[in-house]
């Protein structure tokens, strides 16, 4: 079968990175959906943001939502459940791990399996093209999208506890889909993804 397509060539770190960003963006479309900016039908609304949290780890949009909302509401306290106070690493792995179940280790491993022998795709490639650019957007959306934002919220003040990003439009969508306007977002959650940079 030769050898997997990562090796053949490396143009394919390109795809995998941009593979991260469409993962980074599913996840970002089931946060609209949690503000109920996808689709003025809540049940439309409601059914892409459990679509996009299933394809993105296979999330409950049900427990997700409630969580979301209290950050919202007690930004950066203790009763945020999206802050830990911390370096990075700390905090990222308390973020994760209070999100994980046996549903993102099951589902995606049935899912690797049946691509891999069912339909025959390389080891390899799935790892590189779905696995790591899956871990590697939890990344990119936790660094832009709540430390970056939320760290140190002593040194903020403001009524969001929220910092942002310099404007730069082409950053702000390449880092997180201009999440990195973390304090307009916070400010006027109502607006989705792709208005943020006209709060600039």
């Amino acid at each position: 079968m030769g050898y997997p397509l990562v090796v053949q060539n490396p143009v394919w770190v390109v795809y995998a990175l941009l593979q991260m960003h469409l993962y980074t963006g599913l996840f970002i479309t089931a946060h609209d959906a949690m503000h109920g900016t996808v689709s003025r039908n809540k049940k439309i609304n409601g059914a892409i943001g459990r679509l996009s949290l299933l394809l993105y780890a296979a999330l409950p949009y049900n427990s997700i939502l409630p969580k979301h909302h209290l950050h919202h509401k007690h930004v950066a306290t203790a009763a945020d459940p999206d802050y830990h106070e911390g370096n990075f690493i700390r905090w990222y792995l308390r973020f994760i791990f209070q999100y994980l179940s046996w549903r993102q280790f099951i589902i995606p491993a049935v899912v690797f399996n049946l691509l891999h022998y069912a339909l025959h795709i390389p080891q390899a490639n799935l790892i590189f093209f779905w696995i790591l650019p899956s871990v590697l957007s939890t990344i990119q959306l936790f660094y832009f999208g709540t430390y970056l934002p939320h760290k140190n919220p002593e040194q903020l003040h403001n009524a969001h506890k929220s910092r942002s990003q310099g404007k730069n439009h082409l950053w702000g969508f390449v880092s997180c889909y201009f999440f990195g306007y973390h304090y307009e977002h916070h400010d006027q959650p109502h607006l989705p993804w792709w208005q943020l940079w006209k709060t600039k």
